[in-house]
């Protein structure tokens, strides 16, 4: 079945007034008095507060806000603004966005959302990217937009079959454009997003024209003659690291115990909300958090969005780097990748840009850097 169905958001009134009364009744998880906690240094990318986890303070604030304030029906309108379809592809329904450019020699642009962001990642982006003339922009750096949401998470529902890990996700990718008509495109990922995308250079080399992604996730070894000849700012920077993977949990469990942790995530929005919605909360504004985490506690995704990390946990490294031209826009509150480690891993770095504000969500408080490196990196390769 290949067939391509239009699309519209509209969640039944009946699941917005269960959500209502749903947080109306939340009984509120206990905690130490925060004196008890912290001693007010930060340490690390730790904030003081947070040594234990998601304070109840900032869980209760966006609640609140969720309950009084937060209007889910202008997040549908938001989203539909934009053409919107599913298909059925490998067994299993994606949804996407497709927005064509004005411009006829326009490239198509693939981009991959994040973790436990959403479609709603880019649209903030689309109309830069698909009709830079109509901002004052070339017109000669437009782009069709494709922004599919990764089988498993939000719109696309449920995955009902076990295997949907980077390389299946990218495959579909792979058949998603060939569908839509396109013979060479390029291709944007974020987080979970940049996971996938230099995959689908991979599995689709001779159409990828260049894969441009925030993250590179390119590690030592743990060999200590990597270690020889590191700057100090690139020990540092492991040393943030260091820091940061020992006290973020999310990816260890969803890659553990997805189902384990669904039950909980799947039976309360505020927990879903403190689950998720700390790893949005720096970046993103009180609505924009809550459209995403409304959206996978609408669509009832926890779980399978959470199998996306198990199922890539058991997939091998690849044998050979990528060939396929790489660039990276790195932000400067997130991951920073040293250079000699992911030239292990992709053998044809063309671009490394690295920027002195945006954070890990950079579609939403940086995005007019993302757009111009993203229009600077596919514009020597158009």
């Amino acid at each position: 079945m290949s067939t391509i169905e239009p699309f519209r958001l509209s969640i039944p009134d009946a699941e917005l007034d269960d959500l209502r009364d749903r947080l109306a009744r939340v009984r509120w998880a206990d905690e130490l008095p925060e004196a008890e906690i912290t001693d007010g240094v930060r340490r690390g990318p730790i904030q003081p507060g947070w040594e234990y986890g998601v304070p109840r303070s900032f869980v209760r604030a966006l609640t609140d806000h969720w309950l009084t304030k937060f209007d889910w029906r202008a997040q549908e309108d938001r989203l539909n603004r934009y053409p919107q379809f599913t298909t059925e592809i490998d067994g299993q329904n994606v949804h996407f966005l497709h927005v064509r450019s004005p411009e006829p020699d326009a490239v198509p642009l693939l981009l991959t959302h994040g973790w436990p962001s959403s479609s709603f990642e880019y649209l903030g982006l689309v109309d830069r990217l698909t009709d830079p003339r109509a901002h004052g922009d070339d017109p000669a750096d437009a782009f069709h937009v494709v922004v599919p949401t990764i089988p498993g998470f939000g719109l696309s529902g449920p995955t009902r079959e076990k295997g949907w890990n980077e390389y299946r996700v990218a495959r579909a990718w792979a058949e998603l454009m060939a569908r839509l008509g396109y013979d060479r495109y390029g291709v944007h990922g974020n987080d979970a997003g940049a996971i996938v995308s230099p995959v689908v250079g991979r599995v689709d080399p001779g159409r990828v024209i260049g894969v441009h992604v925030n993250q590179i996730f390119s590690f030592p070894s743990g060999d200590p003659a990597e270690f020889a000849g590191l700057t100090p700012d690139e020990l540092a920077y492991l040393e943030f690291l260091q820091g940061f993977v020992s006290h973020a949990v999310h990816d260890k469990i969803q890659a553990a115990q997805p189902q384990t942790l669904a039950h909980a995530l799947s039976d309360s929005p505020v927990g879903q909300l403190a689950w998720s919605g700390q790893l949005l909360g720096g970046a993103l504004s009180p609505d924009d958090v809550l459209a995403n985490v409304a959206l996978y506690w609408f669509t009832n995704t926890s779980a399978s969005s959470a199998r996306f990390y198990y199922e890539c946990g058991l997939t091998e490294p690849a044998a050979e780097p990528t060939t396929v031209p790489i660039g990276l826009a790195s932000f400067a509150y997130d991951f920073r990748p040293i250079r000699r480690f992911a030239e292990r891993d992709h053998a044809n770095i063309v671009h490394w840009s690295e920027f002195d504000r945006g954070s890990h969500w950079s579609a939403y408080d940086a995005p007019d850097l993302l757009v111009d490196d993203v229009r600077e990196f596919f514009h020597k390769l158009r």
